[in-house]
């Protein structure tokens, strides 16, 4: 396994722990938030739930790699779909560039674990 992929997988397990638990906890601020783009507190706690186990499968996949390169994957996805929620709700571009971000670098992340596999 390369550096390069360890790095990018423990950065992006950072990332989306650090954004899954308040949507997973139901924070008032990221309820507020998603609100304004649609999304309802039920849906945000799974997003917060999704985001939490792709982060433990970026870890996990550290030791099992193909778990790694399907987190990566559905993060990825996860991440396409928060760009179009962005996109639709008409946000501005500064909200919507780290959901897209994170889309690239979790497709990067994957792209590399499956080259590596």
């Amino acid at each position: 396994m390369s550096i390069a992929i360890v790095v990018l997988s423990l950065l992006l397990a950072l990332a989306f722990a650090g954004a899954g638990f308040p949507k997973l906890t139901g924070k008032e601020a990221m309820a507020a938030q998603l609100g304004k783009l649609g999304v309802s507190p039920g849906l945000m706690r799974v997003i917060g739930a999704l985001e939490i186990l792709g982060a433990v499968g970026l870890v996990a996949g550290l030791w099992v790699e193909v778990l790694g390169v399907a987190a990566a994957a559905g993060l990825a996805l996860l991440m396409a779909g928060a760009v179009v929620t962005h996109l639709r709700a008409r946000d501005a571009a500064k909200d919507t560039l780290p959901s897209l971000l994170l889309m690239i670098l979790s497709a990067a992340a994957f792209a590399l674990g499956l080259a590596a596999l």
